[in-house]
């Protein structure tokens, strides 16, 4: 499996020539300058706005993704997803967002897109113990040392920050005791790279 991060929430999961695209960037976006330049075969976006809402951006010639946009239960190309409903304030305004939890060849990933708030434990149901976790935070999303005890909660292997700024990580790195931790371009790995990972915090750099 190979992840990528291409700035806000917009993340690339390869896994051979399965190609799975999380919130792309719409064109509508001020971040659109960070929109796809690749096909997915299937695309997931937590929230219906601009930053994290642009399937059409992951659509390569004709062939579109395959599109999951809410809570829900979805079987796509032999991949389980689920999609747990919880709400989020952006920009002032109140939105329904989805937090999804799937698993890739025995991986298993958790998405918890852009939150404002803690969920509720029912809202978590089923996104528990992932070996991969995405979280967002600062900038009028959840503060680094409530995002940090909502990941450890999850007890995730491994704990990926996203849609963060240089402040609100170096909290978040320091509630985790791994202020060295040094950005990498991509993380490369297999079922057996997770053995003994206990909330190892990696730090993606923008593509």
């Amino acid at each position: 499996m190979i992840i990528s991060y291409l700035g806000k929430e917009f993340v690339k999961i390869s896994q051979g020539d399965l190609v799975i695209a999380v919130n792309p960037i719409s064109k509508d976006s001020k971040y659109s300058g960070k929109v796809a330049r690749f096909g997915a075969a299937i695309a997931l976006s937590t929230t219906d706005h601009p930053d994290y809402n642009g399937i059409e951006t992951v659509t390569y010639g004709d062939n579109a993704p395959v599109a999951i946009t809410g809570a829900g239960e979805y079987e796509v190309k032999d991949i389980f997803i689920r999609g747990n409903m919880t709400r989020t304030t952006i920009g002032g305004k109140e939105f329904v967002t989805t937090m999804y939890s799937f698993g890739v060849e025995n991986i298993s990933i958790a998405f918890l897109g852009p939150l404002s708030v803690m969920p509720k434990v029912e809202e978590l149901e089923g996104v528990e113990s992932p070996d991969i976790l995405f979280i967002a935070f600062g900038d009028g999303l959840l503060d680094a040392a409530t995002a940090y005890k909502l990941a450890v909660k999850l007890e995730p292997g491994i704990i990926i920050p996203i849609d963060c700024d240089e402040k609100s990580l170096k909290a978040f790195l320091k509630e985790a005791g791994e202020e060295r931790v040094e950005p990498v371009e991509k993380l490369t790995l297999k079922k057996k790279d997770l053995d003994g990972k206990e909330g190892d915090v990696v730090v993606l750099s923008h593509e």
